[in-house]
């Protein structure tokens, strides 16, 4: 879209306000409102402007300075990707809404902004030739409102005016209690252009997951960031929240994004996974090996807080370890059972607490990785993979971040300003974590030590 026919999208829709958005490192959508008229003088003028601290903000609101991001907090332009412009209908008036890319005054790429992490790394694809296609799975649970944050989370109550306690797994009744909040989501998700495809139940109370057609990674990745910001949206509509913490029951399953992952040959349309034969190719066993070597040390990445780990539980539905294995749900990395054109890889270790923009950038430097130095993966694993503790991942977030923060090999590929910073927007959230009295201290400390 160019200026002039951003000007008539703007004018048959009577746009009223303009939302500029940016990921910050969590995930969240930072950035300004403005009028129609300011949004596009600042197009003209290149005029737009966010502090860099924007993308060092943890998720306690504290900013991370660094040798790469200096407390001076001087300007980034931001620069609207119009391919991403939509409508956010849950506003009165109409709203357009943009993803925005942020650059220094020079025109330099900011290579610390997680849409800019995902761009290089799909930019060592594209050298070779080849398109990452990636295809998210995203569970998430539904939650009654609350205001007293230090009471347990409850499932809301459905159309039927009960509660859903029990197991309703793969249930359409269970989804039924739910009918005009899901229609509103697949309307809005038609607004916004998000490829929003099966519903189903989950194991948890009021648990479901949802699949977004699998396509380009950045689009994909930027379909992820505004489905999180329109379900929250649309939960509040009626009357309740959503969440994507991979762990808010203590007894029940944690939510994920399971990343179905495969390489595309930009000149023949060729699955480079698959062999001309249909089996297996060597990239695809070598993709295998990258993960399985380096995944564990991107770890922050895939679990970026200290509830993340919670979910790592065995026999709930998490992995524990990095073996792979063909239709297996109790390993880290499963292979579905596919033709050659759908030869992919699935890795289920990710969070629904993720960046979408890093998560995904994660996991494709780490297949890159593998392919690039043609690290071959370990035997197929077969059995449940739940409790073998062989190669198992990082249990704690300090644990991980160390390992990320000595990792040179990520450092060299997702570019250490990046790395830096991230650590220490996850040091300063876990110091501040660990200051702020539990309800487990309350519980269990106050009166009895």
């Amino acid at each position: 879209m160019d200026l002039t026919e951003l000007k008539e999208w703007m004018r048959e829709r009577r746009i009223g306000d303009v939302s500029c958005l940016t990921p910050d490192m969590g995930g969240a959508a930072r950035g300004k409102n403005m009028t129609p008229g300011l949004f596009l003088s600042s197009l003209e003028n290149n005029s737009l402007r966010i502090p860099e601290a924007t993308y060092t903000i943890s998720a306690h609101g504290e900013m991370s300075y660094n040798d790469h991001v200096a407390g001076t907090e001087r300007d980034l332009v931001l620069a609207p990707d119009l391919d991403t412009i939509h409508l956010a209908p849950w506003n009165t008036d109409a709203t357009a809404a943009v993803i925005c890319d942020a650059f220094t005054d020079q025109g330099a790429p900011f290579n610390i902004a997680p849409r800019q992490v995902l761009r290089n790394v799909l930019e060592l694809y594209h050298q070779k030739g080849w398109t990452p296609i990636v295809g998210p799975e995203v569970e998430f649970y539904l939650i009654a409102r609350f205001t007293d944050v230090v009471l347990e989370p409850r499932a809301p109550d459905g159309a039927s005016g009960l509660r859903e306690f029990g197991q309703h797994v793969y249930s359409l009744d269970a989804i039924d209690e739910f009918d005009k909040l899901f229609e509103e989501l697949y309307q809005f998700c038609d607004v916004q252009h998000i490829d929003l495809e099966t519903l189903i139940h989950e194991d948890g109370p009021c648990q479901f997951e949802v699949n977004i057609r699998h396509g380009e990674a950045m689009r994909v990745a930027d379909q992820l960031f505004l489905f999180k910001r329109l379900a929250r949206q649309v939960a509040k509509r009626h009357g309740m929240f959503v969440t994507f913490m991979a762990k808010p029951y203590a007894d029940e399953s944690g939510s994920s994004i399971h990343l179905h992952q495969s390489v595309v040959d930009r000149k023949t349309g060729r699955n480079i996974f698959a062999a001309a034969d249909g089996e297996d190719s060597d990239m695809f066993r070598h993709y295998i090996g990258g993960l399985q070597a380096h995944l564990p040390a991107a770890m922050p990445l895939f679990a970026p807080y200290t509830n993340s780990y919670n979910r790592f539980e065995a026999f709930m539905s998490a992995p524990t370890n990095t073996h792979w294995g063909r239709e297996n749900r109790t390993v880290g990395l499963r292979v579905p059972a596919s033709g050659p054109e759908a030869r992919r890889v699935e890795n289920r270790i990710s969070g629904a607490d993720i960046n979408p923009y890093l998560a995904i950038a994660a996991s494709l430097v780490c297949g890159y990785i593998g392919m690039a130095d043609k690290i071959e993966p370990r035997a197929e694993y077969v059995g449940q993979g739940y409790e073998d503790r062989e190669r198992p991942l990082p249990a704690t977030l300090t644990e991980s971040v160390e390992t990320f923060a000595n990792s040179d090999i990520l450092k060299h590929y997702l570019g250490e300003g990046f790395v830096d910073t991230y650590v220490g927007i996850k040091r300063s959230e876990y110091e501040h974590r660990s200051s702020v009295l539990s309800p487990w201290d309350v519980r269990f400390l106050m009166v009895n030590v």
